[in-house]
């Protein structure tokens, strides 16, 4: 009996064995990702990898009939859209944009490309992404303890750059510093609150009171409507995305482009062509030096300048969940909590990552796929199922999904 025991042990640990090294060898087997270096991105013909060309090629021509509607002055296509908002005026750069560019991107390679993926235009909203991933950088680094830590601690007042030497008489009395999150509403929100666009932030910020960025049609609650619990209500609001910035300029206590080159931009390999910018009265006294808050958007002009093959590297970093040919640029609970819903928005987690749950924003898309979406529309489509990654720019919205449908199509089945 002692001697079946043992020969049955000795055959279940042989099989263990064998289920083992087959699970090693499969798992070496798998192909390192590619990621292109600074100096070099790799292109291959959709054939190359199994695509079908006919089918990209639809995509192409698809994109471009379906060019955005919207004027290509920036500047004019903000005074027919936001710029007729109350204090709609602008106060940050625009500039004319460019042809309908995109760039299709498949287990790392370029497998396409149009219009003009090395132009520096602008990317409206997509900033947002870009702003919270320095919050998750500063997570990451210590500097900001937990996302569920009320902001107000983290900023001290704030010295705004280039005030007059002398106050006038009639100043006398009014604040000469910024603190804006210290009325009692403001006091209760949390980092994820903002990242969330839940906050309910009430406020002024460089001339811009947020009950004017997208007002109610009822002009009567604008200024008197009672404040909601910060968690319990989303809404899409840039004056809140600036407070974040601002907040996080604080935290930092250096300006963020600096924070996201060093980190992001520079070890990914993107252009040295970008530019995050801000509005022209949004600097303020850091350390003795002027610093510029830049925005999150290009709501009222300013936000991140960049071309498309930089947009193309951050979704790749994004699609890795952070992590750039083996190094962990981002951590990967940031990019988990990044890709998380919020129960008051189930399609959003953090600035600006919106997200396919219960394939409410892309029908055609699986539900694993996320983007990184500014007006214009400006859509950076992450799918890590199909190790895909689109950059397209000035696209109609109503368009994306078929562009992503016939993307799907082209690939291997």
């Amino acid at each position: 009996m002692m001697s079946i025991r043992r020969s049955s042990t000795a055959i279940t640990f042989l099989l263990l064995s064998v289920s083992t090294s087959i699970a090693q060898k499969k798992k070496a087997a798998a192909p390192t990702p590619y990621f292109p270096t600074a100096q070099n991105w790799e292109q291959k013909s959709p054939q190359d990898l199994g695509l079908n060309a006919t089918q990209i090629a639809s995509a192409i021509n698809y994109a471009k009939g379906n060019e955005s509607k919207n004027p290509r002055s920036m500047e004019m296509s903000h005074y027919q859209s936001f710029g007729k908002e109350p204090y709609g005026f602008a106060i940050g750069p625009f500039a004319e944009r460019g042809e309908p560019t995109g760039l299709i991107i498949y287990k790392g390679y370029v497998v396409a490309s149009w219009g003009e993926p090395m132009r520096c235009d602008m990317t409206h909203s997509v900033t947002k992404s870009f702003l919270s991933t320095v919050v998750g950088l500063a997570v990451d680094q210590g500097l900001i303890r937990n996302v569920n830590d009320t902001v107000a601690p983290y900023v001290p007042p704030i010295e705004v750059f280039a005030q007059p030497l002398m106050r006038a008489a009639d100043q006398l009395g009014e604040p000469e510093l910024l603190q804006p999150f210290a009325t009692p509403h403001n006091r209760t929100i949390t980092w994820d609150h903002l990242l969330r666009q839940t906050s309910d932030w009430e406020g002024t910020l460089w001339g811009k009171p947020e009950w004017a960025d997208r007002p109610s049609a009822n002009a009567s609650e604008w200024r008197t409507r009672p404040r909601n619990k910060p968690g319990s209500t989303y809404e899409y609001n840039d004056v809140r995305v600036n407070a974040l910035a601002l907040a996080t300029t604080s935290v930092w206590r250096k300006p963020l482009p600096e924070v996201l080159k060093t980190h992001i931009m520079d070890p990914i390999g993107a252009s040295n062509t970008w530019r995050w910018t801000g509005y022209r009265n949004a600097w303020i006294v850091l350390d003795g030096q002027p610093v510029q808050s830049v925005s999150g958007g290009g709501h009222w002009g300013g936000g991140m300048f960049i071309n498309a093959y930089d947009m193309g590297r951050f979704g790749l970093l994004t699609m890795h969940k952070g992590n750039w040919n083996g190094k962990q640029l981002l951590s990967e609970k940031w990019v988990s909590q990044a890709r998380t819903p919020t129960l008051a928005q189930p399609t959003y987690g953090y600035m600006n990552w919106f997200l396919n749950t219960d394939k409410k924003y892309l029908a055609s898309a699986p539900e694993t796929a996320f983007t990184h979406v500014g007006n214009g529309t400006n859509i950076i489509y992450v799918d890590p199922d199909h190790e895909l990654v689109m950059v397209v720019r000035w696209i109609e919205t109503k368009a994306i999904d078929g562009l992503v449908k016939t993307v799907l199509e082209a690939l291997p089945k």
